[in-house]
């Protein structure tokens, strides 16, 4: 089950907080059983290097675009907006078939890992062959993005998506979007199908890829078949000002006002980017418990813009991370990009501080919310170090360039602000060591196969 029962940390980030010499223990389940600040270390606990911080979630990911990340960065004609890289990303759904999703999604999955990521929410839509007929396994795809996880040992929230419809007076799919067909009852199928594996560190919740892909009475009859199940509801909403005045053209409404007067937006729901909402809307979604996932580096390289987010802090709205298409893979890099956004913006310094509430560390208040938001966004009851979740952590390496002699109580901020490469020496998931001194398990191998599928597909 892991290297070992007990461990012991110089300073370990619990309750909001780092504190001092802390004795961690593991259950058999893979879960933290109980954990102790204040106290030597014993002679069975493993003695960490540095200081530990729990896995944050990736709360949003596409997979198969880690194989167009970095490729699309070239602008031939006037303008270059999400629109016309879109239609440049469906070149790569419509290549990639389920052994090099496979290669592409364990190289993205490590590297997650090293990122600090020990689970990742897949949005998932690429179901059908290149030619858009079903696969024989309607899982083939879904069983390509389970293997990824278990050969890197990283946990999955596996997400089959509702996609119907090219655009809100657009009833049928484009051609280029064959391989995206759902309705609502092989969306519970496969969800039902992900469930029935029983595979170690995977669950199964469902999406709605946007407003502008799903009819209103799909959207209906999926929420009332959801009735009960608990599991999370991802939908990409409000990302882009030109899908917000199709949405008021198509129905009179704001996208999240109308999502909010349809369905009950209640802690399950968890709203993908949400870019362009009003105070109102802000409230609205706080009120009802939902979450915002925010995916910094994707937002700034498709120019969808900033959101909010004061205001969305201030609210105390559910807030997780996402790395999207994956351009950047590792979130310190996104929390540092999350604030200096809002720094450029408003023209102010540490924007998502709270001294307020006590926490006048920026990095330190992203954070946390960003923890307990993301163990939400992947349909977790506890994620953390805390007693009764699942045994995940990073052990930050303090002879990096920007920790290298920094204050232990700093470390988080430094880590955010001043470091540029990976910081994590060490990660664990369910209680399992997965990266040691920097790399995950078989990262050669894995590197090879990626390298080696991407030659095939861009040929």
């Amino acid at each position: 089950m892991s290297d070992c029962t007990w461990l012991w940390a110089p300073q370990a980030w619990i309750a909001g907080r780092w504190q001092q010499r802390v004795l961690l223990q593991i259950g058999a389940d893979g879960h933290w059983a109980a954990m102790q600040p204040d106290v030597p270390a014993p002679p069975q606990a493993r003695v960490l290097a540095g200081p530990l911080l729990p896995g944050l979630v990736n709360a949003h990911s596409h997979a198969f675009q880690r194989a167009f990340a970095g490729l699309a960065e070239r602008r031939e004609g006037e303008q270059d907006d999400f629109w016309s890289w879109r239609d440049r990303m469906y070149c790569v759904a419509l290549r990639i078939a389920p052994e090099a999703l496979e290669a592409v999604a364990t190289q993205l999955y490590a590297e997650l890992l090293q990122g600090g990521y020990t689970q990742v929410c897949e949005f998932h839509y690429l179901h059908h062959a290149p030619d858009g007929r079903p696969y024989a396994d309607p899982l083939a795809m879904s069983h390509a993005l389970l293997r990824a996880a278990q050969a890197t040992g990283i946990g999955l929230t596996l997400l089959p998506v509702l996609y119907q419809r090219a655009g809100f007076t657009q009833p049928q799919l484009r051609e280029d979007q064959r391989r995206f067909a759902t309705d609502v009852q092989l969306l519970l199928t496969l969800r039902d199908g992900i469930r029935a594996l029983r595979q170690p560190r995977v669950n199964a919740g469902v999406a709605i890829h946007s407003l502008r892909a799903a009819s209103p009475e799909a959207i209906t009859r999926l929420a009332d078949a959801l009735a009960g199940d608990d599991a999370p509801i991802h939908i990409h909403i409000a990302e882009q000002t030109g899908e917000v005045d199709d949405c008021l053209a198509a129905t009179g409404r704001r996208p999240i006002e109308w999502l909010a007067a349809h369905v009950a937006l209640d802690a399950r729901w968890q709203l993908v980017h949400a870019t362009h909402a009003t105070p109102q809307e802000i409230d609205t979604v706080a009120r009802g418990g939902a979450g915002v996932v925010i995916c910094p580096s994707t937002e700034a390289n498709l120019g969808d813009g900033l959101t909010d987010l004061p205001r969305w802090l201030r609210a105390g709205t559910v807030l997780s991370l996402g790395s999207d298409s994956h351009v950047g893979r590792a979130w310190p890099a996104e929390l540092r990009l999350l604030d200096y956004g809002q720094r450029l913006h408003l023209r102010q310094r540490n924007v998502s501080a709270a001294p307020q509430q006590g926490q006048p560390s920026t990095a330190a208040h992203l954070f946390e919310r960003l923890r307990a938001g993301g163990g939400a966004a992947a349909g977790f009851a506890r994620w953390g170090l805390e007693t009764g979740a699942r045994a995940d952590w990073l052990v930050l390496d303090m002879r990096t360039a920007g920790l290298l002699g920094v204050p232990p109580g700093l470390a988080l901020d430094a880590l955010v602000f001043a470091t540029d490469a990976p910081a994590f020496s060490e990660v664990g998931v369910a209680g399992r060591v997965v990266v040691r001194q920097g790399a995950a398990q078989d990262s050669a191998g894995i590197a090879q196969r990626f390298a080696e599928t991407l030659s095939r597909l861009w040929a």
